[in-house]
């Protein structure tokens, strides 16, 4: 069986990660995952990969429920990969989002699952809970030359089990904010590694609003930007004191006007701006700044530059901070806007990579299996940005859809393609009683069938 060479030059650098005979199983699994129509279970990996009489299939399971080989330690070959690429929609920054999402998944065998709100189905007025598995992912943003808006490309991984889950197996519980403070730790010291002189930012939701996150970021000399609460107790700076002045020194100063309050008020001097806003398009908005140190009981105080966001056709007030107090207010929201990024990532996985269709029921496998999937998201684009090179990468239209611009759908596409022309067809001429195919309808054939899988 033969793989595309660009194909295997990517997959190589996880290489070192595995044994010999684990790393040829492990490269069947990755194409075998490509492409899969449906189902990312191993058996239909076998079946579509022509291995359905493999009497040693247990042994393919083998390389995620026993093998030993380490996710973390490929989420750093990955980010290596990315980082490579200097394509930050930001030039001199390196953005990356962090966000949870929820695999839905049920058994009682599946014992770090828990019931959360299923974001996907709820909306404001109606909460939808539902069984699964909590998953804290963490992607770097990148610009693609044929997509207006940023990718996120996931890097990193980390299953977040419940407390409850915790508790019946006696670990100490650690929550989304503290693995996403080891994800931060762990990739500010990959990034010193590799030599990355670039600013770093992290952007999150509303969930990241916590002292503790923050004092994270700002220990590590990087940027977090996050939705911010319109209830945060706001106060001063400290004034300065007196020399030899006996006693504790104040920590804060006078408490500032809540935001609520500063948006509610008429005399409030709002300013109006065009921004970046979803979609890649322009919009005007309207907001108001300032900085402030944010305090809650029990914790150091946090400086931060909020920033007051209001639509004038709504006239809906959100809020957004940095801990970066430098950082212009447009550029606030600007790289806050990115962070939807990682939802669209999140339905693009479940609707072209299987996620929520596998059925392991291993521990280990079930830690390693989504991660796996999430990782094959960036590894599918780092290929599809070789084959745009030589111009193999174009968006698939129809007479009714004009489409300008590529998305996921036609890179996986593309890259099934390469994969499935390499496999069946290029061997094909050394046979004399071979009746071969005009290039042009050969490529037409592999695109269709690509597309069609």
């Amino acid at each position: 069986m033969d793989y595309p060479t660009e194909f295997i030059a990517i997959l190589a650098h996880f290489s070192i990660l595995f044994s010999a005979p684990t790393w040829k199983k492990a490269q069947l699994l990755v194409v075998g995952a490509l492409l899969c129509p449906r189902q990312r279970t191993v058996a239909a990996i076998l079946r579509v990969m022509g291995r359905r009489d493999e009497r040693d299939f247990e042994n393919y399971h083998r390389v995620l429920n026993r093998a030993k080989w380490s996710s973390f330690a490929a989420g750093k070959i990955l980010l290596g990969l990315l980082v490579r690429l200097s394509l930050s929609p930001v030039p001199g920054y390196v953005i990356f989002a962090l966000d949870e999402t929820v695999e839905r998944r049920q058994g009682k065998r599946i014992k770090a699952k828990g019931c959360y709100r299923d974001a996907v189905r709820s909306s404001e007025s109606c909460v939808i809970k539902c069984f699964g598995l909590k998953w804290v992912c963490a992607t770097i943003l990148i610009q693609p030359p044929w997509c207006r808006r940023p990718w996120a490309l996931p890097y990193l991984t980390v299953l977040a089990p419940s407390k409850k889950a915790n508790q019946a197996t006696g670990k100490k519980h650690k929550t989304c904010i503290d693995i996403a403070c080891q994800v931060v730790l762990s990739t500010t010291r990959w990034l010193r590694l590799q030599g990355v002189s670039s600013r770093v930012v992290f952007l999150g939701d509303g969930g990241y609003a916590t002292i503790k996150f923050m004092q994270t970021c700002i220990r590590t000399q990087t940027t977090l930007v996050c939705r911010f609460r319109l209830d945060a107790s706001l106060y001063d700076w400290p004034p300065i004191q007196l020399k030899g002045k006996r006693g504790r020194k104040p920590k804060k100063g006078k408490k500032q006007r809540g935001l609520k309050q500063i948006a509610a008020n008429p005399s409030t001097e709002w300013i109006r701006q065009t921004v970046y806003w979803y979609g890649g398009e322009s919009k005007e908005i309207e907001y108001v700044t300032g900085k402030s140190l944010w305090c809650k009981q029990g914790c150091a105080p946090v400086p931060i530059r909020w920033v007051l966001i209001r639509i004038p056709e709504t006239g809906r007030v959100e809020a957004i901070c940095s801990t970066d107090l430098e950082l212009a207010p447009s550029a606030i929201i600007g790289m806050f806007v990115m962070r939807w990024n990682i939802e669209v990532l999140f339905e693009e996985v479940r609707r072209h990579l299987g996620v929520e269709t596998q059925r392991q029921w291993s521990d280990l496998a079930i830690e390693r299996t989504t991660p796996c999937l999430f990782a094959l998201f960036s590894v599918a684009t780092l290929y599809g940005l070789s084959l745009w090179k030589v111009g193999k990468l174009r968006p698939t239209g129809a007479a009714w859809y004009d489409k300008k611009e590529v998305t996921f759908s036609d890179v996986l596409a593309a890259v099934r393609a390469e994969i499935l022309r390499k496999r069946n067809y290029v061997a094909s001429g050394s046979m004399a009683d071979t009746t071969k195919f005009h290039e042009e309808i050969l490529s037409s054939f592999i695109q269709e069938l690509a597309s069609a899988a």
